[in-house]
């Protein structure tokens, strides 16, 4: 997509032109056309970045909120749910491997995305509705006015302009422009994970017929496919995912807590990722033939983080901009859903002239607490008990219990009104983000007491849980109330005083 020339001064000013940007421009133009809106992507083409797996909000958000169904099912896949294998030291091939998924297709439709076509499309349907969009064009620097004109340094190529606006819309990513600029960035030192990835050719069918004719009775155990699940491969301290992409390539990555996990130290990226996976009986078939693409291998340090401020009289942070909690569960992309849903919000009634200070002040609010209560309820000590199939099996079936029934249902239930609520920010999730908070650190605290007695892993041999799937009626709630009763039966097993 070819640079418009671009005017001095408009209305709202978008940094960064993928997804959460050009999603949050789009809307804004949908609902007031009048609107000035000036995209800075920085990027002349969009390239693959990791973040391929929807789940159920940002899937609804995609379809239908910006009406992308048709894009989504000609150029992308069908996510078929969550899939967990484990291994202990016996377990020699993929069929000896515990697994832990669904038996049939999801009936919640989500989506394997590869960002690269995605972020064109939406930035290209932004510039439709009347965007100006600036390619190569770099925001160094924005001086922020509360209540008045907002100036933005921008450089494109050798030449360096500035643009003012009345708003900005920080969506730089992992740059985080505003925050770090502001002081406003956090490292969450409370969960320090590194990631490594890269996209591989070659990467085995987990359908194919190679496998089904290796083990025949893994295969015939499985109804549906696995191979267009998000499957994950676990470990003491770590998780790995492998994404298909529509055209054959394989997302692979893996993500440790460097306080548990020794990362290798030799080698490329990509060798020690290869390495690191082919340890797990999983890893080694899928991967035995797989090469990795060059130039599209990864690697970065501190993924947790948060801005103090997400929105003031004049600017507002969306999606990773404003904070990254960690990959596992994909929560990514409905946190850019819940944050550019509330921008278009905030910036629409200011242009309509209601008194902007009481939003800007619930935005901050909820979406601080919204972080916080999100990684003390799933991801905070989590990777403690990764590796470990039967507290997995606890936690999966209660955190995606409670996330269908408490989240995903909303939107479905509500319609645009339930995209408003970023998790754990209304009364009665309150209950809930507690139980969640417990039983989370419950199974942390076992996962480590099992560890020291050099115990806990005769499971991640020989054991399926296939579950039917979630969905949002009441009768979801059973595998919830089944898994609360394992877990008090493994307290009482294991001592409750560990």
């Amino acid at each position: 997509m070819a640079s418009e020339p671009c005017p001095s001064s408009c209305d709202v000013a978008v940094i960064g032109g993928s997804l959460a940007g050009a999603a949050t421009a789009w809307l804004l133009l949908r609902d007031r056309p009048e609107l000035r809106v000036v995209i800075l992507e920085r990027t002349v083409s969009h390239g693959r970045k990791v973040g391929e797996a929807t789940v159920e909000v940002s899937a609804y958000f995609l379809t239908r909120v910006l009406g992308l169904n048709d894009h989504l099912q000609h150029h992308h896949l069908m996510k078929q749910g969550l899939r967990f294998w484990f291994a202990d030291d016996q377990a020699r091939t993929l069929a000896d491997c515990s697994e832990i998924g669904g038996k049939f297709l999801s009936r919640v439709p989500s989506f394997q995305i590869d960002r690269a076509i995605l972020d064109e499309e939406i930035l290209a349907r932004a510039a439709a509705a009347g965007a100006t969009v600036q390619r190569g064009a770099v925001a160094q620097k924005v001086e922020l006015r509360p209540g008045g004109r907002q100036t933005i340094t921008v450089r494109e190529g050798d030449e360096v302009r500035v643009l003012d606006a009345r708003w900005v819309v920080d969506a730089s990513g992992f740059a985080s422009l505003l925050a770090r600029q502001e002081g406003w960035h956090r490292a969450n030192e409370d969960h320090p994970t590194c990631s490594a990835w890269a996209r591989w050719r070659g990467v085995k069918d987990w359908d194919g017929l190679e496998l089904a004719r290796r083990h025949p009775a893994w295969a015939a155990a499985h109804q549906g496919l696995r191979g267009t699940a998000t499957n994950h491969l676990m470990g003491r301290g770590w998780w790995a995912w492998m994404i298909p992409l529509r055209g054959g390539d394989t997302s692979v990555g893996v993500v440790f807590d460097e306080r548990i996990v020794s990362w290798p130290a030799e080698g490329s990226i990509a060798s020690r990722l290869k390495t690191f996976l082919c340890a797990h009986p999983a890893g080694r078939e899928l991967l035995e033939d797989a090469e990795p693409i060059e130039a599209d291998v990864h690697w970065r340090k501190h993924l947790a983080y948060r801005s103090t401020q997400v929105a003031g009289d004049g600017f507002v942070l969306v999606s990773d901009a404003a904070g990254f909690l960690d990959p596992f569960y994909s929560p990514g992309m409905d946190w850019l859903t819940f944050t550019v849903m509330r921008a278009k919000e905030l910036i629409l009634n200011a242009v309509d002239g209601d008194p902007p200070a009481a939003m800007i002040a619930r935005y901050n609010d909820d979406f601080t607490a919204s972080y916080d209560r999100w990684f003390d309820a799933i991801y905070r000590d989590k990777y403690e008990y990764l590796g470990d199939f039967e507290l997995v099996r606890i936690a999966f079936l209660l955190d995606l219990g409670c996330y269908y029934l408490g989240v995903a249902s909303q939107p479905y239930r509500r319609g645009e009104a339930g995209l408003m609520e970023p998790p754990f920010t209304t009364r009665p999730s309150i209950p809930v983000y507690r139980l969640m908070r417990w039983y989370n650190r419950r199974l942390a605290v076992l996962a480590r007491a099992r560890h020291a007695r050099g115990g806990g892993r005769s499971m991640n041999r020989g054991q399926r849980l296939l579950i039917p799937g979630f969905t949002f009626a009441p009768s979801s709630a059973r595998p919830l109330l089944g898994a609360l009763a394992r877990w008090f039966l493994l307290e009482l097993r294991e001592r409750w005083g560990t």
